[in-house]
């Protein structure tokens, strides 16, 4: 009946407020998690947004890590597909050193801001199409040290070399992304506060199950990521809830992406140079009182067939935030008192 709990942040920065502030705030919940017994503290990578801090997941990982003990902290994720391979394992190698045990690097499929901004990243890092799971392949072997001979890289190293390495995560919000992990080996996590749609999110945990190849003794490992709101009551909870919309704009070429406001999907939509259309969904957000929310990761737990969840939360209030999260660990808390009598 063990259930895991984790915590995801993406620095938001609301109106009136500064980066700084954003920035801030995600420190004080860092501590946060650690005092209050979560198991990891993940931080987002966006680019070229007014409403996001966090652009640069190794600098403030690093910052973290001097503001906490012992909770693991990570990236979820670093947009590997706009970057060199051997230079985010250098980085995350510096960081496994300075806190063994302690990292976790997540691997994103998204680009992670719009059109420009992916341009920019991906000046000098080649094609762009360049094949996402050759990157992440190559990433484990430099954080490994486990080139082939046959590779063209062969005898290089990304040092420094760590005692432990960074632990890597695929994440994804697809079947497609369930099927790289599964090749791969890696643990995965489907993100349904993005892709709210349980069905996919079932089949693709389902696929990552059946399809999972073991490497070096590694163990499927399937994590569900979403939205949570808790509170005194229910009808606290549904009030904090309100108005929290997620944007999806739908490209000519097919490919759909979610943003915060409809603005930025107006803008993404230009940027693409293609026809678009947009759609305002209601986020998917597991809300309500603290029986209400435990019944929920329950069933989820059960539906998945998951032991962790990693959480996220876009109540503005910061404290009402942290109210929210001290109410789901307690929550928990209780289950596994029930449990253990």
């Amino acid at each position: 009946m063990t259930i895991q709990l984790s915590l995801l942040d993406q620095s938001p920065i609301f109106p009136g407020e500064t980066a700084a502030e954003a920035l801030h705030r995600t420190v004080q919940l860092a501590k946060f998690a650690e005092e209050h017994g979560f198991h990891r503290f993940w931080v987002s990578e966006h680019h070229d947004s007014d409403l996001v801090a966090g652009s640069s997941p190794e600098i403030l990982i690093a910052y973290l890590l001097a503001h906490t003990e012992r909770i693991r902290i990570g990236s979820g994720g670093v947009m590997l597909q706009h970057y060199s391979p051997y230079k985010v394992a250098e980085n995350f190698n510096v960081l496994a050193s300075l806190a063994p045990g302690r990292i976790d690097l997540g691997i994103g499929r998204s680009p992670g801001g719009l059109p420009l901004s992916t341009r920019a990243l991906r000046q000098g890092a080649g094609p762009e199409g360049t094949d996402l799971k050759e990157k992440i392949k190559e990433v484990e072997k430099f954080l490994t040290n486990s080139l082939e001979e046959e590779h063209p890289l062969y005898g290089l190293r990304a040092t420094p070399v760590p005692e432990k390495a960074a632990d890597l995560f695929m994440l994804g919000t697809s079947i497609a992304s369930a099927e790289i992990a599964a090749e791969l080996g890696l643990p995965y996590v489907f993100s349904l506060f993005i892709n709210g749609d349980e069905d996919t999110a079932k089949i693709a945990i389902d696929t990552y199950r059946n399809q999972f190849r073991t490497f070096r003794g590694t163990k499927r490992q399937p994590i569900l990521a979403i939205s949570v709101i808790a509170a005194e009551t229910d009808e606290e909870a549904e009030n904090l809830a309100r108005d929290i919309l997620l944007t999806k704009v739908h490209l000519a070429s097919g490919k759909s992406f979610i943003l915060n406001t409809v603005e930025q999907a107006e803008e993404f939509g230009k940027q693409s140079g293609q026809a678009y259309t947009i759609e305002v969904l209601e986020a998917k957000i597991l809300k309500g009182s603290k029986e209400t929310v435990r019944a929920g990761l329950l069933a989820a737990k059960e539906k998945f067939g998951v032991n962790e969840f990693i959480v996220t939360s876009a109540v503005k209030d910061f404290q009402k935030r942290l109210d929210s999260f001290a109410f789901l660990q307690a929550a928990i808390a209780d289950l596994q008192q029930q449990t253990a009598v």
